[in-house]
């Protein structure tokens, strides 16, 4: 997911979705444990649209305005 489609979705569905990548980024690590992970690189873009998640969740709570036309 890109930030800007991130950044349309309420806060109630970005915490929503906090868990969902959680549980999505066991599951990789332990395909990739056992060997039935096909793609190394699904790691990182889950890791990285957790993050994306997470610093969207943190801005809204300190009130930051982020892509917004200047």
């Amino acid at each position: 997911m890109t930030a800007k489609e991130l950044r349309a979705l309420s806060a109630e569905e970005l915490r929503a979705k906090v868990p969902e990548l959680e549980k999505t980024l066991f599951e990789l690590r332990m395909k990739l444990k056992t060997g039935r992970l096909d793609s190394t690189a699904d790691i990182e873009k889950t890791r990285r649209d957790l993050a994306r998640v997470k610093t969207l969740l943190r801005e809204q709570e300190l009130g930051i305005r982020r892509g917004a036309a200047a």
